[in-house]
């Protein structure tokens, strides 16, 4: 499958499209105000222990405190490394942690909502080929790679090279480590210890909150995480980032300095391949597919659903067989859904009802295949017996709704808002209690949007001139064309 890279660069923000036979797979934005912080370095403070909670919360100079669990500490064991706090001899949070001890950090998840970020004691630090953890010991290799004599083999090279280039440290071998030379192994190593002396070095003296290593750019994490063997063009549209990527390149991965290519056109490089309309699309509650049916997608606080309709398809000969080509279908677009809007979690999924058992396994094994290409952690359970789909995918960065949209001022994020009818029977009620406690006021004046004043003009006309009566004081209307259907005031005259 052809893959593409494109990578738009403005002052404000950067944006990466990953293309696949023409289409956007997945979006990656970052802004210069904004920068995640996932891979992080902190000196921190400890600002308060929960022992209720196995956990404490950390200064490390952000808007929140971030929040560090007792399984997230690394503690030494005999001299053989660490376990990351679990098993039987884990010692309580209270008898590991002070407030105001002083903690080196790393950050596990961006802050998300209302939470501030996950912490780890145990820090890692990512190359293109290798994962270099400077606390540890051991050689561990990545899962994916599933033959135990090439597992084994990878661990005898990468042992064999640790040991030549003299320093601490363990590493996990990454997947495309399988098929790199020594000496591309050999500049991680060296790459991936001389940025832990670095981190080493600004500790020493600093006082916290402070922070000793910052991640790369989205561009860079780009080059160094998700550039693959399929991968036959990266696309920027900036010479400055051109330029830079070209230097990060050749230093540490110089395989792929031939795919860089600077665009010179005229129109926008997101325009040119659909990206910005995919962007619009993304954003929408309903996704179309090509046969006529649709996904509606609804993500919430706790969970994501995505529900499976037919609408105008009526393609095949029975109704069987057009339910079972629609969640066919639906199964791809569910799949880059997924990764085009980076929706994490929880996820239930509402395929069309099939009677039939093959159709279903059928349907979960298209699923499957299409989710095979996530980069992301995924588990899918299969059909529950209500007929839906549960699975999860790993949860790293804000959803792409998330970035771009806030709660929509008017309906509070509610997506609906109260009838205009509604709202007449609060403002009727609200008067009510005003002329109860205010009744020096010779007149009272509503002021409301235009289709709630249309309402006590019309239909509730009646209902405002017997209040008026009960009350004993005149009331007047004024429409306010900037009121929003819900916003409304009652002034004392």
């Amino acid at each position: 499958m052809s893959e593409e890279f494109l990578i738009n660069c403005t002052p404000q923000e950067t944006r990466v499209a990953i293309m696949q036979n023409g289409a956007v797979q997945e979006l990656h934005i970052e802004r210069t105000h904004g920068r995640g912080i996932v891979g992080n370095v902190y000196l921190g403070r400890v600002v308060r222990v929960l022992p209720g909670m196995q956990s404490a919360f950390i200064e490390v100079g952000l808007e929140r405190t971030a929040f560090l669990h007792v399984a997230d500490i690394w503690e030494e064991r005999n001299g053989h490394g660490g376990n990351g706090n679990h098993g039987n001899d884990a010692r309580p949070i209270e008898r590991i942690l002070a407030e105001g001890q002083n903690i080196v950090v790393q950050v596990l998840k961006d802050p998300i909502g209302t939470k501030g970020a996950r912490l780890s004691t145990q820090i890692s630090i990512a190359g293109r080929l290798l994962v270099f953890l400077p606390q540890e010991k051991h050689i561990g290799i990545s899962q994916r790679i599933e033959d135990e004599a090439e597992r084994d083999a990878l661990r005898a090279r990468i042992q064999g090279l640790a040991a030549t280039t003299a320093g601490p440290g363990g590493f996990i071998v990454r997947t495309m480590a399988s098929s790199a030379s020594d000496e591309e192994l050999e500049t991680d190593i060296s790459y991936l210890r001389r940025i832990w002396a670095e981190i080493q070095q600004r500790s020493k003296g600093a006082q916290p909150p402070f922070m000793l290593h910052h991640d790369l750019t989205l561009a860079q994490r780009v080059l160094r995480d998700l550039v693959t063997r399929d991968t036959e063009r990266i696309t920027i549209d900036s010479r400055e980032n051109f330029q830079n990527l070209s230097l990060f390149a050749q230093e540490y991965m110089p395989q792929l300095v031939d795919l860089l290519d600077h665009y010179t056109g005229e129109r926008p490089l997101f325009d040119l391949h659909g990206v910005e309309d995919e962007i619009q699309k993304a954003l929408a509650r309903r996704v179309d597919l090509k046969s006529g049916g649709y996904l509606i997608i609804d993500q919430t606080e706790a969970l994501t659903t995505i529900d499976v309709n037919t609408g105008g398809f009526v393609g095949a000969r029975n109704f069987d067989d057009t339910i079972f080509k629609t969640n066919l279908e639906a199964s791809q677009a569910i799949a880059r859904q997924l990764r085009l809007r980076n929706l994490g979690g929880i996820i239930i999924l509402d395929f069309i009802d099939m009677e039939n058992a093959e159709h279903k396994n059928a349907v979960l094994a298209e699923l499957n295949k299409a989710l095979a290409r996530d980069h992301t952690r995924i588990t899918v359970n299969g059909f529950t017996q209500l007929g839906l789909v549960e699975m999860t995918r790993k949860r790293t960065r804000e959803s792409l709704a998330h970035v771009l949209c806030q709660p929509c001022p008017t309906c509070g994020g509610r997506g609906e808002v109260k009838t205009a009818q509604t709202v007449a029977y609060d403002i009727l009620r609200e008067l009510l209690r005003e002329a109860r406690q205010f009744t020096n006021a010779r007149e009272y004046r509503i002021l409301g949007s235009p289709a709630v004043i249309d309402m006590f003009l019309d239909d509730e006309s009646q209902a405002l001139a017997m209040l008026s009566d009960f009350i004993g004081k005149p009331v007047s209307l004024h429409a306010e064309a900037g009121y929003t259907q819900e916003q409304f005031d009652i002034v004392l005259l």
